[in-house]
């Protein structure tokens, strides 16, 4: 889209005027706070940001940026990896001011404005023993990690977050306001779960709540000798375990402060677990996992699901330098394995590989159900480069390329659009397998022009 009438200061008056949210401009003195996010590799400089409080501003927002042709993105959280959530000499519609989250404990349901992060919602449903699917890291935005799929600690027992979303309130590229559901625009509510912000600006999402109070969970770490043998292990032993029971394996070095210092600094491999039984199911997997290899270290317990969910958010605040690839993964070959201890070695303290199990409840739901395709896939890999110098921006990205590289003739070709930087058309369309062309149908329907563009983009249908 152009982008030099949105240099119309008549327009952008009025703009201001209609929101009852502030409208950023760079010669203001909060412009450069108002455009950081959690990627600071991504140094892009937003003609405008509209900071919305409600819908009506979202509405207006919406309306300005399609009335004058301007690329607009639409940011929640701010940690869409590849910085799809602002955007050069355009409009970023700021959605992180609607922060609101309305829990019916009667119903099992809360929802949720798309401004708020999971540590948002974790606080307000754990007051009633409560929780969603979502992430790993508290700080993340609901909104975009929603609409990509979704999927966490909670997965192998609930499914992905999509599996329990019920309903969503999104405005549309002509500014009208829909309710999708699976009563109501239907269509819609099928290419919101997993499509990724394709379709409209969500306002509101409503989720369905499981009982999760308190959990078992915690890290282990086993030396990075162990990496082929313990992969090898934990390949057939997890999908042969009770749902109940969710550990992620993960490559990476020793950080600080609150481990040991005798092992600061150390390589490692090891599993990350969330157990939602009793404390004698989870010492029994526990200790299958130190019969598989004597640990280096553990500290595994029971503590408030939302401790589980901030566990990582001092190790990753926003600011660093970010670079991540990612794949799913079917099978964990002997191949794929060798390929990962080629790499065990990571270039600096932050940069890992997990490898995300989603299988159980995820395998329930059948693959042309939602949008989110790869329902056969056993893991979701993420490698990821992060440092806080600048300096080491090429280290990393060239260590995650390569990495990425080795693995991904043993993967399914196919990566979770939420760990996808931007790679390219072919790429969107492998994820989406056999759904992208209904996709495609959708976002001819509900957005024909291609105004939401700004994002892992499914392209109309021509």
């Amino acid at each position: 889209m152009a982008t030099a009438a949105g240099d119309d200061s008549g327009a952008i008056e009025q703009l201001q005027q209609q929101l009852r949210g502030a409208l950023i401009q760079p010669e203001d003195p909060e412009y450069d706070e108002v455009r950081e996010i959690y990627n600071a590799m991504i140094d892009k400089r937003p003609r405008l940001v509209a900071q919305c409080t409600d819908v009506a501003d979202v509405i207006a927002a919406v309306n300005f940026g399609r009335e004058q042709q301007l690329d607009t993105a639409i940011r929640s959280g701010g940690h869409n990896g590849p910085g799809l959530s602002l955007v050069d000499d355009g409009l970023v519609i700021d959605l992180s001011q609607m922060n609101g989250v309305q829990v019916d404990a009667d119903a099992g349901t809360v929802r949720v404005e798309p401004g708020c992060t999971w540590g948002d919602v974790d606080h307000a449903t754990h007051a009633f023993g409560l929780a969603t699917v979502s992430g790993i890291i508290s700080t993340t935005g609901v909104g975009g990690l929603t609409l990509g799929g979704g999927h966490g600690y909670l997965s192998r027992k609930y499914g992905l977050t999509i599996d329990n979303l019920r309903s969503a309130d999104v405005v549309l590229a002509d500014g009208r306001l829909v309710h999708a559901s699976e009563e109501e625009n239907s269509d819609l509510f099928w290419a919101l779960r997993g499509g990724g912000g394709n379709f409209g600006v969500v306002t509101s999402f409503e989720f369905e709540l499981h009982p999760v109070e308190n959990v078992i969970a915690g890290p282990m770490f086993w030396p990075i000798d162990q990496l082929e043998s313990t992969m090898r292990w934990y390949r057939e032993w997890l999908p042969n375990k009770s749902e109940d029971l969710y550990a992620f394996y993960l490559v990476g070095e020793v950080p600080g402060d609150p481990f040991p210092p005798e092992i600061h600094g150390e390589n490692i491999c090891g599993l990350m677990w969330c157990h939602l039984g009793t404390q004698e199911e989870a010492e029994e997997a526990m200790q299958e996992a130190r019969d598989a290899a004597e640990p280096l270290f553990e500290h595994v317990g029971e503590m408030p699901y939302p401790a589980l969910q901030g566990m990582f958010d001092d190790l990753y605040p926003k600011g660093d330098q970010w670079y991540w690839k990612g794949d799913f993964v079917r099978e964990l070959t002997d191949e794929a394995i060798a390929a990962h201890a080629q790499f065990a070695a990571v270039p600096t303290p932050k940069s890992t590989m997990h490898l995300y199990p989603i299988d159980g409840a995820v395998h329930d739901v059948d693959s042309d159900a939602t949008a989110w395709d790869k329902r056969d896939a056993n893991w979701s890999m993420v490698i990821v480069g992060v440092d806080p110098d600048p300096a080491k921006s090429d280290e990393i990205t060239e260590w995650t390329q390569e990495y990425w590289e080795a693995v991904h003739p043993h993967t399914v070709g196919a990566s979770y659009i939420n760990f996808m930087m931007e790679e390219g058309a072919d790429r969107i369309q492998a994820t989406y397998g056999d759904n992208y062309e209904r996709l495609q149908e959708v976002k001819s329907k509900y957005d024909p022009e291609n105004f939401f563009h700004v994002n892992q983009n499914v392209t109309p249908l021509t």
